[in-house]
């Protein structure tokens, strides 16, 4: 049982991290098995599925929808689905959780279907901007009812024939393009959408592995996404790789507690997942892949995570949509490096569960770090010394920020502590039992 309830406190490590760990599955990917299994027709297996509140929230909602999931004795996941257009109308309101990726694709599914739906969330995801998916989605035929600012709850009646769509993301988001992909799934016709930055592209990669038509055209940085649409899905088995943005937390340990070597087994490693790892190289992290390979059309390796002298580095703007997940984490790690790092065009982190520019910028000064923003740029300073750390982190229902402050907290010299860390199982269930098993000091305060 995972020891995580309420507020909890990181100490020092009191010897290296070491050892063989494995992360849990990919939540991004996760989503996505669950929601293209129900589109499918046949019956789709899962493995390695993110058993997080995040992702069951998810599995419950298909199943509202008429799709039969269920948790096998072996620990996978079966999902018998309905087919492209034959998901039923819910009896209830959908509840997202705290998951702002299955509210946005879920738009993207109940917008071209003839059904009448409602989604909310907790307090947290009834604050996020849902007007990003609504514009585009209109277009189909989608009719949304929503609080000022398109937020939760809402309400969604879809038309009787969808229309295919045409859309040029403003933003870089994996989250608008897959709503605006999953939309046209069960449209007639062509739906193309542009990217202006090539974002994650898991959406893409089980389209074609559940059998859909899907071409994709390079456009500068970006990417042109053209989907046939009204295919007939079909049933498709899904390994989950390990999700890189949970293994993220235990790179940084590792890097942080002197003389650890850890190696995090069974990691994704999608060219457009990767953006932390390019980063942590050019900051000198000692970090060797082996053992890759493929599982389930995506990439996969083994990290090997050794501690070594990291100095700070200028990020660019360009490389944020393909870690955007990553930067309080890199930020904590930025802290313990020789030199400036500066993070720049961060204002999709804005928007998050919290606005995780101030709250990491936060998260760091309440420990002793000298931290800016600038604009959009946070602006880390470090010596290469642990901070005196000592702190009580303001989480806001957070749970990247309150698992880069516990972090933090294995490698300064007074013990950190986060408000509330119970949220933390929405993403990463057991992270504080895998962080102590992996040599850190985490217990409730």
């Amino acid at each position: 049982m995972d020891i995580v309830s309420h507020r909890l406190v990181s100490r020092r490590a009191t010897a290296p991290l070491a050892g063989r760990i494995a992360v849990p599955g990919d939540k991004s990917i996760s989503h996505r098995a669950l929601m293209f299994g129900a589109l499918a027709v046949g019956e789709t297996r899962i493995s390695g599925l993110l058993e997080g509140e995040d992702v069951l929230r998810t599995a419950a909602a298909m199943r509202a929808l008429g799709a039969e999931v269920a948790h096998e004795p072996d620990g996978t996941w079966r999902v018998a689905g309905r087919g492209v257009g034959g998901l039923v109308e819910p009896a209830d309101v959908l509840d997202m959780g705290n998951s702002g990726t299955a509210a946005r694709l879920l738009c993207g599914v109940l917008a071209s279907h003839h059904l009448f739906a409602v989604m909310t969330g907790d307090g947290s995801l009834r604050r996020r901007p849902m007007r990003r998916v609504i514009d585009p989605l209109s277009a189909c035929g989608a009719r949304f009812a929503a609080r000022e600012g398109g937020r939760l709850p809402l309400a969604v009646q879809g038309p009787k024939e969808a229309l295919p769509l045409e859309y040029r993301v403003p933003v870089p988001s994996a989250q608008v393009k897959s709503a605006a992909l999953l939309c046209g799934l069960n449209a007639p016709g062509i739906t193309r959408v542009e990217e202006p930055e090539a974002t994650r592209d898991h959406t893409e990669n089980m389209l074609r592995h559940f059998g859909a038509t899907v071409q994709v055209e390079e456009a500068g940085r970006g990417r042109i996404i053209s989907l046939q649409g009204q295919p007939e899905l079909r049933a498709a088995d899904v390994a989950v790789p390990g999700d890189p943005s949970s293994a993220a937390f235990l790179t940084a340990a590792a890097l942080l507690v002197p003389g650890s070597r850890l190696t995090i087994a069974g990691v994704g490693l999608n060219e457009l997942r990767c953006g932390l790892y390019a980063t942590l190289g050019e900051m000198g992290a000692d970090i060797v892949v082996e053992n890759r390979r493929m599982q389930g059309g995506e990439p996969v390796g083994d990290l090997v995570v050794s501690y070594g002298e990291l100095h700070g580095v200028d990020v660019p703007w360009e490389r944020a949509p393909i870690m955007i997940d990553e930067y309080p984490v890199l930020a904590v790690i930025a802290s313990h490096a020789v030199g400036t790092t500066r993070m720049r065009g961060l204002k999709e982190l804005r928007v998050k569960e919290s606005d995780r520019v101030n709250a990491t910028a936060a998260l760091l000064a309440v420990n002793g770090a000298r931290v800016e923003i600038e604009g959009d740029d946070l602006i880390v300073h470090g010596d290469g010394r642990a901070l005196p750390g000592g702190g009580l982190v303001e989480t806001d229902m957070d749970h990247r920020i309150a698992m880069a402050a516990l972090v933090l907290g294995a490698a300064t010299d007074q013990p950190v502590t986060v408000d509330e860390a119970a949220f933390i199982d929405t993403s990463f269930p057991g992270f504080a039992a895998l962080m102590n098993d992996a040599g850190a000091v985490l217990s409730p305060a």
